[in-house]
Parts: C-alpha cells; structure tokens; sequence
C-alpha cells in the first residue's frame, strides 16, 4: 500500500469544513482558469491566424508563377508570359499541387452612378474553381465565359459597389488604363456579382472577370497570360513546395508564395504568436504561484501531523512525498476541469458565434476557433511539469522542521 497516496488523498478530499478544504479548492479554481484561458487563447489565436490567411489565399493562391520585374509591386499588372505544356505537365506531376489556374490583371476606372471608382481587374478562364470564393459572394453570382469571344460580366467587391451606387445586374462603363499614357479603352460590362473579403485593401481595388478580355485589351495572344495561382493540398508546405517549382521553370519566370507578395498581412498575424506566449507565460505563472502558496499553507497547517511521521520513523522523503501527491491531485483535478471549460467555450463559439468582431478592423466577423491536438496536449503537460517541479520547493519546508517543535504547535 502506498501510504503516502493514500494520506494525501484523505487530506486533498477531505469533506470536514476547514480552512485546508477552502485552500484547496481555491488553487482548484485557479488552475481551472489559467488551463481553460490559455487553451481558449490558442483557439482564438490560432483559428485569427487561420481565417484571415485563408482568406488571401482563396483569393490569390498560395504560390504564384509569373515573371517578376524587380519594381513590381503586390497589385501591380503583370508582364505576359506565353502558356507552356511542359511546365504545366512539370506542375501537375507535383503530388503537393491541388490546382492550377490562369490569370492576368488590368487597371482600370469604373464609372457609376454617383461617381468614378478605381479597380484593378482580376481576369480568370472558365475553369477557375470560384468554390474557393464562394463565401465572400454577397449578392449575384460570377461571372460567366463564353466559348468564343470574351465575357462582359465583372464582379465588384461590396465597397466599389456600394460608393458606385450599383447592385447586381446593372451596366457601367469601364476604362481601362492603356501603358505609357495611351488613351483608355473604353468597355461596357454587366455587374453580375458583388462579394466582399472582408479584407479593406482588397476590397477597394479587386474586380474579377474574364482574362480574354484582358487579353484582348493588352493586345496578348490567346496564349499569353500574367501567370499561374498555385493551390498546395496543404497551405503549410507553400514555402517547401515553392523552393522545389521555382528551380524547374524557365530561366524567365519565377515563382513566390503569397506570403513573400503580401508581407505586411502575414508579418501582421505572425505577431499574434507573441500574445500566445504571453498569455501562457502568464497562466503558467499564475497557476504555479496559486498552487506553491496552497502547498505551503497546508504544509505548515499539517505541522503537527509532520511532527507525529517522524517521531514515529517516516522519513523527510516520505513525508514530502505526501505533499507533492497532494499537489498533482490539485493539478490534476484543475486540469480536468479547466480542459472541460475551456473546450465548452470553444465549442460554444464554433456552434453559436456569440463571440463578434468589427471586421473592418479584424478582416473577420466573429472570432474563429481552431484548436489542434498538440495545443491541448502542450498545455496539459507543459502545465503539469512546471507545477510538478515548483512544488518541489514547498515541500523542502519539511525538512526543516524538527519532531519535538512541530508537535507541540498549534
């Protein structure tokens, strides 16, 4: 029989009304909410991340395959590039590819009713999956292409419409800007949708349309495009991926993952990590110093009871060994609860959204959860071995207490 489990026991959930029970229960509860605060902080956090990324991704892929002029900037138009099979056979042999779609962008000045607008034309072929931009569609639907010839249907993002005073199925006149100072080409199109990112840089430039129509418009052959979106099967391998294809296209073209052409929105997510580390320093910390003050409480209310053990033969390392039995039950205990509170709120989020957000300010509407195995694993056992080890030093309080002294105190 382990007799010291079984004393920490008695005394951990001992039903006597006592000033130890309260102790007890108040590092319980600490522990509860610095476990249920850090795991609902990763889910938060990591689901922001995961969200706002997405979005980009959905709209410009995770790599892209283009030349690259050393001024050009993220939404800049692109030189053409003329479509090669073998680079396109090389592309879909990539088991990590998903899909690969063409696309070309035009300047150009929208006029409305109440004004002119400033857009810059994402041109697509027929095949382009649009399930991926789906849920930004608001109104309308996309536009559609024709077998011959090229489509005069755009799709607006809800801040152009909205300052242009258009809604889906009205005509409006686009100019679009020709190099070196020509004069605009002028184009009537149909607005067939409106969607809406969420993400206000985009918002106040993207259009979306046919890229024949950019062709014609740059005087491009039916070959030429500005270049491939890459979907990897996995948005984490983009980087890997992308050093693997750059080196076997052309020497002309070039590739990059869309975090190398939209620094700034990703460089932004990324300083999220340090609020994680933060958050959890901080838990960490607060959990551990509840339950040292607990340990040492009890420890010195259990004086006597320490005076009695080695007046009758127990050893320093037994005896401590009771209070460190006692702490891990805490632990535990506040472990337990704080994983059933913490996943209930996350759960409560992902079902009900009740959790909202200013979206012009945080790309997103309702704060995301996203929690992975590890994160839940991490905080249990990161949590569990600190406080194991801090325990360690209210315990050495026993090994100076000498019999005969702590059984005469009260």
């Amino acid at each position: 029989m382990n007799v010291a489990a079984f004393i920490a026991q008695r005394i951990a959930f001992n039903r006597q009304r006592s000033f130890s029970r309260f102790i007890i229960r108040l590092a319980i509860a600490a522990t509860v909410i610095s476990v249920a605060a850090m795991l609902v902080t990763l889910a938060f956090t990591n689901g922001f991340q995961y969200a706002v990324g997405q979005k980009v991704f959905n709209l410009w892929g995770h790599i892209r395959v283009q030349h690259f002029p050393p001024s050009s900037g993220p939404l800049t138009e692109e030189l053409p590039i003329e479509k090669n099979d073998t680079v396109i056979r090389t592309l879909r042999a990539n088991k990590d590819l998903k899909t690969i779609q063409a696309f070309a962008t035009k300047n150009a000045v929208i006029r409305g009713k109440e004004g002119i607008e400033y857009v810059l034309l994402k041109g697509v072929e027929k095949d382009y999956d649009f399930g991926n931009l789906q849920d930004f569609l608001k109104s309308g639907r996309w536009p559609r292409f024709t077998d011959s010839g090229y489509s005069n249907e755009v799709a607006l993002s809800s801040y152009t419409a909205d300052q242009l005073k258009l809604k889906a199925g009205d005509k409006v006149l686009v100019y679009f800007i020709q190099p070196q100072g020509g004069q605009p080409r002028v184009r009537p199109v149909v607005v067939s949708g409106i969607f809406k990112t969420g993400i206000e840089d985009y918002d106040k430039v993207i259009a979306i349309g046919d890229l024949k129509l950019i062709q014609r418009l740059n005087g491009w052959k039916e070959d030429e495009i500005g270049g491939y979106e890459l979907f990897a099967k996995d948005y984490r391998d983009a980087d890997r991926v992308d050093s693997v294809i750059y080196s076997q296209l052309p020497q002309t073209w070039g590739s990059r993952t869309t975090e190398e052409i939209y620094p700034n929105i990703f460089q932004w997510l990324n300083l999220q990590n340090m609020t994680i580390v933060l958050v959890l320093i901080i838990m960490i910390v607060v959990a551990t110093l509840n339950l040292v003050t607990c340990l040492i409480i009890l420890v010195l209310e259990r004086t006597r009871m320490i005076g009695i053990l080695k007046a009758v033969g127990s050893t320093n390392l037994s005896i401590q060994r009771i209070f460190l039995y006692q702490g891990s039950y805490i632990t535990v205990f506040g472990l337990a609860l704080g994983n059933i509170a913490g996943l209930l709120i996350c759960w409560l989020q992902d079902r009900y959204g009740f959790i909202r957000l200013r979206e012009e300010a945080y790309f997103i509407s309702k704060a995301v959860v996203r929690l992975e195995w590890w994160h839940i694993a991490l905080v249990n056992l990161g949590t569990f071995a600190i406080c194991f080890l801090v325990l360690m030093i209210p315990t050495l309080v026993v090994r100076r207490m000498q019999p005969a002294r702590a059984i005469q105190f009260r």
